[in-house]
């Protein structure tokens, strides 16, 4: 195990996860530019329970196959180019699924017979579906309205539990987990079903629950480095090195089972209503991970930064060693890494001691107080100097 592997299996990790936070914004925005473009010029590709049409599942004997499925459907006047046509394998049996549009009800009779005759099996064994468009769209519908209450409901109680900051950062993430999932979609364009909305309304509550586990622990490093003139970032970076074991944890114990449903279910008993499902949730987890670091966590640390508490630190953020310490005993142990500029001005600690910015780079930093070497050395001295000086004769007193 290298030592990287070794430092994350303990959680013994001193990750610049806010530093890098440009990178993780602009990566989310080329994904979800990609999205709409996908939807714009290819959009989703929609299961007959969406918009509507007729399936037949057929088992494969005699002379069906997908070819001569397609002509059946060219001989009954139905563009067999346009049919989707899928060989569903559960251990030893196989069956022919083949969708198509909406069709009235003698060409579909017809169809089905024509397949029980290819396949030579009575009528019966060919099962047949009608979905109606209009079923789809209510069940659009409500998949919508049932996302708008899960937002508002969790907006709710997310500003009421921390604040309302952290409500729009986890919200902004469990959006994007849900618009790159659909981006997923419709870039390979899989089929959405009903199943897959499922999948979806879950992903928001496995994206919601890690990101709200991330927030805990950030409030508690807040109230604890509270007095230490440490950043925003800092505290971002402290909780999310203290929490990322445990959301791979999770996030690995989470996808074993939804591998079983795909691997298992899907590839080898061959049931594709799984698939649907082991897909999305597959899609969905690894979004709400990667969200909940990247995303929720340094949205914000950006939105806190401009609070005046921690407007004068903005720019600070402890990396390296530095951030080691910070993490382990909660102070910085040599120096402050700053980005950007800072002013030719005087910096007070809560103690009331003032030093230059010339000398900010020699500071140690120990629990709530900041003095630089410089000035403890010039104190030094001084107090040697008053101590060495040969006392003043005493005047004598007039009478």
């Amino acid at each position: 195990m290298s030592g990287r592997l070794r430092r994350l299996y303990y959680g013994d990790t001193a990750i610049d996860f806010y530093g890098r936070r440009k990178i993780a914004f602009i990566t989310s925005l080329v994904a979800v530019v990609i999205t709409v473009f996908s939807l714009i010029f290819q959009g989703l590709e929609l299961g007959i329970d969406f918009k509507g049409g007729v399936a037949w599942e057929a088992p494969v004997s005699g002379q069906l196959t997908t070819d001569s499925a397609r002509d059946i459907l060219t001989a009954n006047g139905v563009q067999g180019a346009n049919a989707k046509i899928q060989t569903l394998t559960s251990g030893s049996d196989q069956r022919i699924r083949v969708q198509v549009g909406e069709l009235t009800e003698e060409t579909r009779v017809a169809i089905q017979q024509a397949f029980a005759t290819s396949a030579g099996v009575d009528v019966v064994e060919v099962s047949v579906a009608d979905v109606s468009s209009s079923w789809g769209r209510s069940i659009t519908e409500k998949a919508v309205r049932a996302l708008l209450v899960f937002i508002v409901v969790a907006s709710l109680f997310i500003a009421w539990r921390f604040e309302w900051k952290m409500a729009i950062a986890a919200i902004v993430a469990m959006l994007h987990d849900v618009v790159l999932s659909i981006g997923v979609y419709a870039l390979f364009q899989l089929e959405v079903t009903p199943a897959t909305v499922v999948a979806f309304l879950t992903i928001l509550g496995f994206s919601l629950y890690d990101t709200i586990v991330v927030f805990d622990c950030v409030k508690d490093n807040a109230r604890r480095l509270t007095g230490t003139k440490t950043s925003y970032g800092d505290v971002i970076n402290v909780s999310m090195n203290e929490v990322l074991m445990r959301s791979v944890n999770t996030t690995i114990s989470t996808l074993i089972p939804v591998l079983s449903l795909l691997v298992v279910g899907s590839w080898i008993m061959g049931a594709t209503s799984l698939r649907e499902f082991a897909i999305a949730l597959l899609v969905g987890l690894a979004f709400g991970t990667y969200s909940s670091i990247y995303i929720a966590a340094p949205l914000l640390g950006v939105l806190k930064s401009r609070e005046d508490a921690y407007r004068p630190y903005a720019d600070s953020l402890a990396t390296g060693d530095d951030l080691v310490a910070l993490i382990q005993t909660g102070a910085v142990a040599k120096r402050r890494s700053t980005a950007g500029k800072r002013n030719k001005a005087s910096d007070s600690d809560r103690s009331g001691r003032y030093f230059d910015d010339d000398l900010a780079d020699d500071i140690v930093v120990t629990g709530t107080s900041s003095v630089s070497p410089g000035q403890a050395n010039r104190e030094s001295d001084a107090v040697e100097t008053l101590l060495s000086h040969p006392p003043r004769p005493r005047k004598k007193s007039r009478r």
